[in-house]
């Protein structure tokens, strides 16, 4: 063999997609080995795409975490559900994830049969990842895979658990297969392409949800106001408004005395800090903005809006040539 020859590389698009809470942000966090999506128990936790970058010498996978599909009812949970749908159009492979601990009923057949549906529209090569299945036992396995090989013709169907890595080398091998050879779109030192803003904004409404619990309804939203590095100080200094649309839901964010916005903007800071390797000054404010679910206006200022899918040709340009 040539010594100049150049060894081929495999770079391709997956989108991961599927019902709220199967696991699809931890699962994306686990393959990239640090936190760059949030996570909670609360289903719907991801409202926007976030594009992930997973980097091996001869591979190059970009995957997009994508909202859960699911019956929108709101203005914010239609575009999310869009944002999920036009990820598919971007993408080379889809991933589709399912919830192992779900009970697979005949009061669940709609739901399979929208993803046949969905998953035959797009057309394209789809593995099924049934997800946790260090939660049940072994011989529940194998019947809901039976039931879910009638749904739609997948590549290949991949038990994982996304918290214990389980199954994750099956998945990356079955994605090398299907994936075309390129050259790679990103720097191999870029994990996403997501801001350091959009990120700490996503870590406070993490936060948010951690500790409210089941006391908040999902109408939160994060806008920073201010974001600006000083490097001789090695210190980054964060202004956040934490919208809300009720009044008792201002009260129940800022606490007995502003305990639990304290707590909030605590626990933020030190993980934003350890993020960015610097301190961070963080200020938090809550405003109650009546029906922004609802609002086009600001879901297009949170990026949560129909079309919102960025263009990977452009995002990987302004990276590769930060300077143009």
């Amino acid at each position: 063999m040539s010594g100049n020859r150049q060894k081929k590389t495999i770079c391709g698009l997956v989108a991961l997609v599927g019902p709220p809470n199967t696991g699809k942000s931890t699962l994306l966090n686990r393959l990239l080995g640090q936190k760059i999506t949030i996570v909670s128990p609360k289903p719907q936790t991801t409202r926007n795409r976030v594009l992930g970058i997973f980097n091996e010498p001869d591979c190059q996978i970009i995957f997009l975490d994508t909202p859960g599909l699911h019956q929108a009812r709101n203005q914010l949970n239609r575009e999310m559900v869009k944002t999920a749908r036009n990820a598919m159009a971007e993408v080379d492979v889809v991933a589709y994830m399912i919830d192992v601990t779900v009970p697979t009923t005949a009061g669940s057949s709609g739901q399979r049969a929208e993803a046949a549906r969905l998953l035959q529209n797009v057309g394209l090569p789809t593995l099924l990842l049934c997800n946790k299945i260090d939660r049940i036992e072994k011989e529940k396995l194998l019947p809901i895979i039976a039931v879910w090989q009638e749904v739609y013709p997948f590549k290949a169907i991949i038990p994982i658990s996304a918290t214990r890595g389980e199954g994750l080398d099956i998945l990356l091998k079955q994605l090398r297969h299907l994936l075309p050879q390129g050259p790679k779109l990103f720097p191999e030192d870029i994990p996403t392409d997501a801001s350091e803003r959009f990120i700490s904004s996503e870590i406070i409404r993490e936060k948010i949800m951690m500790f409210t619990k089941d006391e908040l309804p999902y109408a939160t939203a994060v806008i920073i106001d201010h974001f600006r590095e000083n490097p001789v100080q090695n210190l980054t200094t964060i202004h956040a408004t934490i919208l809300v649309e009720k009044d008792s839901q201002k009260g129940i964010i800022i606490g007995n005395r502003g305990a639990m916005l304290q707590k909030i903007g605590q626990a933020a800071r030190h993980t934003i800090a350890a993020m960015l390797g610097v301190k961070v000054l963080l200020k938090l404010w809550v405003k109650v903005q009546k029906n922004w679910t609802g609002n086009p206006r600001t879901l297009r200022e949170l990026g949560i809006r129909e079309g919102d899918s960025r263009q990977l040709s452009v995002v990987s340009n302004q990276k590769l040539h930060p300077d143009n």
